[in-house]
């Protein structure tokens, strides 16, 4: 696909994660900074993207919102970067890419707004509890360097851009498994260049 990518996003947003997959592509793409406030919630940023937050992208005719779904377009679009297993690879995959955008999300967000299901509703919450989420996320990444199979793939950008985000703002309490995974993922040169362009705000 040749079609210019245009990456909306704010530094201080969720849209990090995006900025890493973009870089680990090594393909050219727009950035285009939208600020928090009345630019977020314009008619013309509504119309990309209607919940009015960040990031969005926008590929050639094709508008992608939600961070793992951008992370999953984007390794099958630009196959030739390898950030995708094999489809009949991809049972870890897939699993780890939503488990990181659900239940992880959602317990970690619960836990920072003091709001703890008991056991009654753990039974409904899609998360169960913030403890179960954390030792799935624990034992998935224990000893390993990828969570979906031996090579880095956008899972491993979504998902170790979740756990950083948790270790660094203390949402994730900091488990060894944990750690390691992120600082073997935070050293890769895209997570670098990526947390540059972020911190410089362009």
């Amino acid at each position: 696909m040749t079609d210019e990518i245009e990456f909306y996003t704010n530094p201080n947003s969720r849209g990090r994660m995006v900025r890493w997959m973009l870089e680990e592509l090594g393909v050219p793409y727009r950035t285009q900074v939208v600020e928090y406030g009345p630019a977020m919630k314009s008619p013309e940023y509504l119309a990309i993207n209607p919940m009015g937050k960040v990031p969005s992208l926008v590929h050639g005719d094709t508008i992608i919102t939600e961070c793992a779904a951008i992370c999953a377009y984007l390794a099958d679009a630009f196959p030739a970067a390898g950030l995708a297993p094999p489809l009949a690879d991809r049972g870890d995959y897939y699993r780890w890419l939503f488990f990181a955008a659900g239940p992880v999300e959602a317990a970690v967000a619960c836990k920072a707004m003091g709001i703890e299901p008991d056991e009654k509703q753990s039974m409904t919450v899609g998360f169960g509890s913030f403890d179960a989420v954390v030792d799935t996320l624990e034992h998935a990444v224990k000893g390993r360097k990828h969570i979906a199979g031996p090579n880095f793939s956008a899972a491993d950008v979504y998902v170790g851009s979740q756990i950083g985000w948790g270790l660094a703002f203390g949402t994730i309490e900091k488990r060894q498994a944990l750690v390691d995974y992120w600082e073997g993922l935070a050293a890769r040169p895209a997570c670098k260049r990526a947390s540059e362009l972020d911190d410089a705000g362009t």
